[in-house]
């Protein structure tokens, strides 16, 4: 890699100066704009510039106040996305307000969830996992022989194969759309090693694992995966899992479904032939338009989304404006991000945030100049196995209409001449 100059710094400072001049972002009139647009939407200006605001005036809460740090007041709207017309909420599912989110990593108080039989309130002095079946040595583990592991930290996304389902109307939001998906980083012990203490025999093929919520919800883990970067996890974004999320134990399987990410695990049983549980025949598995379905689709696709501008918001003025957004695929890394700001007639390569990590968010950006006039933004993921994500009339073509799993299609946002976005599929 060849080191930067400082000609070579002043170069790309002096673009990105033109970028904004030329955008209408930077010079006295932008300045001015600004102020008058924070006027008007102000019934009080007594703490604008050049005044001292209230803030400044007296001492702020003092330390202790909150032993368990929250967020500002101001930012109380950015909460999961429940909804508000459900029958019943034991099985229920909370999207993340991905819109109203930066970077890649979510808070774990914006975490999606998804659950089946309400969220257990499970002690973990009493919790135990059960490892037994196809192993020499069948073991119960407590959580402290669980965090006697070596340990390890990975950043993944976890995705609900239902985000969203094929069935009209879609949403409104990013949130409403693709929200049954959130980003983390996650530390646990790696199963392969913990199956290795138990000693695998000949003919195991599959690792059945439950979880300890009223549903106990069963899914079928592929050997294979179990051995690979598969992990048990008892902390997320550096604490304790909560309980929303699994606590005090989850399996965690990067680019799988979310469902087969088993929360509150308790029992492991490994076997040569998968279980055929409820939640791997009735339900998450991909209906074909001939009247079969698809077993056993584990792997997420590479998707993406912009989160901005994106539906519920609006371009309060025409020029610059930095279209964002995320990507990911459980295949692997995200190798480009490609936007369209005239609906899919021409596609510009988006800058990829760093890190680009292996099944996980990424980030992307594209510095944009709004004209005014309608346009339909998109976004489409390529990952680094090469596939494209696909357009929706894509998807149904191959998929039919009886579909509900796994819809990666490219999302469209319309933004009308007065700035307003909204869901071009609609």
């Amino acid at each position: 890699m060849t080191q930067s100059t400082d000609a070579d710094r002043d170069s790309a400072l002096k673009s990105r100066r033109r970028l904004l001049r030329d955008t209408g972002m930077i010079g006295g009139a932008a300045v001015a704009g600004a102020l008058g647009a924070s006027e008007a939407g102000a019934a009080d200006t007594d703490n604008l510039p050049p005044n001292a605001p209230e803030w400044m005036k007296t001492p702020g809460d003092p330390m202790g106040s909150q032993p368990y740090g929250t967020p500002s007041p101001f930012e109380k709207n950015v909460v999961k996305n429940i909804p508000k017309n459900l029958k019943q909420y034991l099985s229920a599912s909370a999207r993340t307000p991905l819109q109203d989110l930066d970077g890649i990593i979510t808070p774990n108080g914006l975490f999606y969830e998804r659950h089946h039989g309400g969220v257990p309130s499970v002690d973990p002095a009493q919790h135990r996992l059960m490892l037994h079946g196809l192993v020499d040595r069948p073991l119960i583990f407590t959580m402290d022989d669980l965090r006697r592991f070596p340990s390890q930290s990975r950043i993944h996304f976890l995705e609900c194969s239902g985000n969203p389902a094929y069935t009209k109307p879609f949403g409104k939001t990013a949130s409403d759309l693709v929200g049954l998906l959130s980003c983390a980083e996650w530390t646990g012990v790696s199963l392969k090693l913990v199956l290795q203490e138990a000693g695998l025999q000949a003919g195991a093929k599959w690792v059945v694992a439950e979880g300890a919520d009223a549903a106990a919800l069963t899914r079928s883990i592929p050997i294979e995966k179990c051995l690979d970067d598969a992990m048990l996890a008892y902390s997320q974004n550096g604490e304790r899992l909560r309980p929303q999320q699994g606590y005090p134990l989850r399996l965690l399987l990067p680019g799988f479904e979310g469902n087969m990410n088993v929360k509150w695990l308790r029992r492991l049983h490994v076997t040569a032939e998968p279980a055929y549980s409820r939640e791997e025949t009735s339900k998450y598995t991909d209906l074909m338009p001939d009247g079969t379905s698809r077993e056993f689709t584990f792997y997420m696709e590479a998707k993406s989304i912009i989160t901005k501008p994106s539906g519920g918001q609006r371009l309060t003025t025409p020029g610059f404006h930095e279209i964002t957004g995320i990507a990911w695929s459980g295949h692997g890394k995200i190798k480009r991000v490609d936007v369209s700001v005239d609906d899919g007639k021409s596609w510009q390569e988006a800058q990829l945030q760093e890190p680009i990590l292996t099944r996980a968010l990424t980030r992307f950006r594209l510095p944009w100049h709004w004209d005014g006039q309608p346009a339909v933004i998109q976004s489409r993921a390529i990952d680094e196995t090469g596939y494209v994500q696909p357009t929706l009339a894509e998807l149904l073509g191959v998929r039919g209409e009886n579909s509900f799993y796994h819809n990666n299609a490219i999302w469209p946002w319309r933004i009308a001449s007065d700035g307003e976005v909204t869901n071009a599929a609609a």
